[in-house]
């Protein structure tokens, strides 16, 4: 019975989503959704290296640039589609974290955490201080301007923002599903155990480096995915918005606050803390110049400080406390939903 509620909720919830555009018809506010809707697939993205592998990453601005440039440079010089160019993007974005993650991986400490805030700065000095890449233009300091065609599904250019919500919501639900896939399948297992102690994971047998290579090159790949939906959106790429650290670290606090290693956790996290940044902003943003944001930081220290598990963990306590009394771990009787 238990389960079909669940499934009853959550068809419920997806009929919701699906029905949010007839019921939001302000383009403003609803692309506020969209961003927020965003957040949230750039936080499950980051999860998958840094809450189920528990690899620290404070430069994940790394790939949102690298798919966005690669595919929008592709699409400005030879008008190749972003359908195709994002594949490239991210394929990109794959090998730069293997030729981040090879070497470090190995090591013990903050040699990756600090590897990709390095490389991360560098990537946004190379951007400013280039204009044009052999045939491609980069834009340097000011700017890539994304080519207008019009209204074109080929080129993801809409002068509505309903596509786009449409398309941002199945890559948040790509990523829960591959989030889901990862933390049930083998991967998981090993690489919970080798976020929780890697000594007996190793001597367990399980390849330290291989394991952790996978699970940065598939959260490599899905948030360059994520740069590239960000291009098409925005259509304009300023270097430091879209490599520098406030991207990177935006990734990290929604994950944590919302509950890194949890599969809804980056979800929860992303979709109410830039909702809440964004009515902060536009309410109490205009009187006092930064107000927004400190009060913005106050909201996450509090919740690190007093539900470090993330917001997902205080939800289930929630939930917990309003469906009733249970005596056992899996239901009222441990007996009775043990069987068939």
């Amino acid at each position: 019975m238990k389960f079909d509620k669940k499934l009853l909720l959550l068809i419920g919830l997806v009929v919701i989503l699906l029905l949010v555009p007839m019921m939001v018809t302000r383009p403003y506010f609803l692309h506020v959704i969209i961003m927020c809707l965003l957040w949230a697939y750039l936080a499950s993205s980051w999860n998958i290296i840094g809450g189920f592998a528990g690899q620290l990453s404070l430069g994940h601005g790394i790939y949102t640039a690298t798919g966005a440039y690669v595919t929008m440079m592709l699409f400005n010089t030879f008008g190749i589609s972003p359908w195709l160019g994002l594949f490239v993007g991210g394929a990109a974005a794959v090998l730069i974290s293997v030729l981040i993650g090879f070497p470090t991986f190995g090591l013990r400490g903050a040699y990756y955490a600090l590897a990709t805030v390095a490389i991360s700065e560098g990537i946004v000095v190379i951007i400013n201080s280039t204009h044009e890449l052999g045939p491609f233009s980069v834009g340097g300091a000011e700017g890539l301007i994304v080519k207008m065609v019009g209204d074109s599904a080929a080129a993801l250019q809409f002068s509505s923002k309903i596509p786009y919500y449409y398309l941002i919501l199945f890559m948040l639900f790509l990523v829960i599903a591959v989030s889901y896939w990862i933390k049930t399948s083998k991967l998981g297992y090993c690489l919970i155990a080798l976020k929780e102690d890697e000594d007996a994971a190793a001597a367990m047998g399980i390849n330290v480096r291989n394991n952790k290579l996978i699970a940065a090159m598939i959260s490599a790949f899905m948030t360059a995915l994520g740069g590239v939906f960000y291009a098409v959106l925005i259509r304009y790429l300023e270097p430091n918005a879209i490599a520098g650290g406030s991207m990177s670290t935006q990734m990290v606090f929604l994950s944590i606050v919302g509950g890194s290693g949890t599969i809804l956790g980056p979800v929860i996290g992303g979709i109410l803390l830039s909702l809440i940044s964004e009515v902060i902003r536009f309410y109490l943003g205009g009187q006092l110049m930064g107000l927004h944001l400190f009060i913005y930081g106050v909201i996450v220290l509090l919740v690190i400080m007093y539900q470090p598990r993330g917001i997902v963990a205080l939800l289930g306590q929630i939930v917990q406390r309003f469906s009733g009394p249970k005596t056992v771990e899996g239901g009222v009787s441990g007996v009775k939903d043990s069987g068939a």
